[in-house]
């Protein structure tokens, strides 16, 4: 019983530690790392319950509500796109933000796998 005690609060712990509340979108504007998913998870059910689409203007954020646009702008080259967040993500430490296959393309990205980002939410 003590056992099962504490691996409850260990995991309430860890669950606490792991947080990804939904943050208001309004002046959203951060700057960081982007990368793309694609092939490997098309089809695949999005955070949001939908599928995911490779040649969709889609993405993936840690806390903005499913369903923001935002603006996506590549600080190399300057090119931008405007993505729908459907999903949650990215898992990989460092990363703000992962786009679809479409998107990376619109940015540049496609041949390095990742960019220098500003991610802007757009008021609708």
């Amino acid at each position: 019983m003590k056992r099962l005690l504490v691996g409850c609060a260990l995991l309430s712990l860890l669950a606490g530690c792991a947080s990804t509340d939904v943050i208001d979108p309004h002046g959203y504007d951060q700057t960081g790392v982007a990368s793309y998913y694609g092939a490997k998870h098309h089809g695949k059910r999005t955070a949001s319950g939908e599928a995911f689409n490779q040649n969709s203007l889609t993405a993936a954020h840690r806390q903005l509500p499913f369903g923001t646009r935002v603006r996506v702008t590549n600080l190399k080259n300057d090119e931008s796109v405007v993505v729908r967040i459907n999903d949650r993500g990215p898992h990989t430490r460092g990363r703000l933000i992962d786009v679809s296959r479409a998107a990376a393309e619109r940015l540049g990205m496609l041949r390095s796998g990742t960019a220098r980002v500003r991610v802007q939410a757009l008021d609708d």
